[in-house]
């Protein structure tokens, strides 16, 4: 079992940022990625990004609408995934959630084996 929690979710301005955490515990060495996934109200969760780790190389992905404002990175010794974003907009504004796939090639969120609770992100106009 791996356990996720997220923090660092809040109310920010439109044009803002902030950096969520996704910390991973119990049996991390079976997750192949680690991914964000996003749900606004009265939407389907939607994926947002992922890192991917194969061997020792390291594999960055995002989703078109976040490219160029958002970044994942990590912190391989506290079990921590960043995702930080910039240059908010108010159509961000949903419930991010951290997941974790045993399989290297997880895409979809059903793909994904461990879920965290979420964090709710509101950008203001």
């Amino acid at each position: 079992q791996v356990q996720l929690v997220e923090s660092g979710g809040g109310l920010v301005q439109a044009g803002g940022s902030l950096r969520l955490s996704c910390t991973a515990s119990g049996r991390t060495f079976s997750s192949a990625v680690m991914g964000w996934f996003r749900q606004a109200p009265g939407k389907e969760r939607e994926f947002v990004a992922k890192i991917s780790w194969s061997g020792s190389r390291t594999y960055y992905y995002y989703s078109d609408s976040v490219k160029g404002r958002f970044t994942l990175s990590e912190d391989s010794a506290k079990n921590t995934v960043y995702l930080q974003m910039n240059s908010l907009k108010p159509e961000d504004t949903a419930v991010y959630y951290c997941a974790a796939a045993k399989r290297f090639g997880a895409t979809t969120a059903l793909e994904y084996d461990y879920w965290g609770q979420g964090t709710q992100v509101t950008v203001s106009s």
